[in-house]
């Protein structure tokens, strides 16, 4: 996998600088903050063209430096169940989210948010890419993400845990701000198109609805991620 980017590259030599295999830095490349960090990180560097650079990764901007990084670590999901009472996180299923943008966005806003675990599922959803950890920002070093093949059988396993699970709607859902929502709780978020799957809907708990009086419009699954767990973290504190 290759990260991109000054602020991704950064984040990725602050947080998790054991995953970077290599860095390619444009022979212009002038950042001495970042150049430090690589230096005593001690971190093999490669200085390219800036022809060179986007032959290694055909993307942009680059910002003149790109880091090769060790495959993205699924986190067990069990693992993230079993956690202590004290330390259980809020989880976000994700049901067939298939833009990296989207991805990466709500990844960034776990972490900023922080205590927050995503699920997506094997198939028919966009996985942990190149483009996902570059929107991310560094968000993928602080959440945990975990990929499940089925995703009904993991929410009926997070009930088991003890966990209530609710559903993101349009319609027909409780006001996410007037809900005392249960804890631990996981959210369940569906695609922009077709929602959440009926499949998944007979699982739910409970509805959540952010009320809207502007236009017959609705938020996009980033939007309404961050204004959930602007809620989420609200209440648990």
């Amino acid at each position: 996998m290759f990260l991109y980017g000054k602020n991704s590259v950064s984040e990725r030599l602050k947080n998790n600088p054991q995953t970077i295999k290599k860095i390619f830095l444009q022979t212009n490349f002038n950042d001495s903050n970042i150049e430090k960090i690589i230096k005593s990180k001690k971190i093999a560097v490669d200085k390219v063209t800036s022809k060179e650079l986007f032959r290694i990764k055909n993307s942009s901007p680059l910002q003149g430096i790109v880091a090769e990084i060790e495959d993205f670590v699924y986190a067990d999901f069990y693992e993230l169940l079993d956690k202590p009472e004290s330390e259980r996180l809020s989880l976000i299923f994700l049901d067939r989210i298939n833009d990296p943008q989207n991805l990466g966005a709500i990844l960034r806003i776990a972490a900023c948010f922080g205590g927050i675990g995503i699920v997506i599922p094997k198939h028919e959803a966009c996985a942990v890419n190149d483009t996902v950890i570059h929107v991310a920002s560094g968000g993928e070093n602080f959440v945990p993400v975990s990929m499940v093949t089925n995703m009904v059988y993991a929410l009926k396993e997070a009930k088991k845990s003890g966990y209530w699970v609710a559903g993101a709607v349009v319609e027909n859902g409780e006001d996410v701000f007037d809900s005392t929502l249960a804890f631990p709780l996981a959210l369940v978020l569906g695609s922009e198109g077709c929602g959440i799957r009926p499949g998944i809907q007979k699982y739910l708990d409970f509805k959540l609805r952010i009320p809207m009086k502007g236009a017959n419009l609705s938020f996009n699954v980033t939007s309404a991620c961050s204004i959930f767990c602007y809620e989420i973290n609200r209440q648990l504190k």
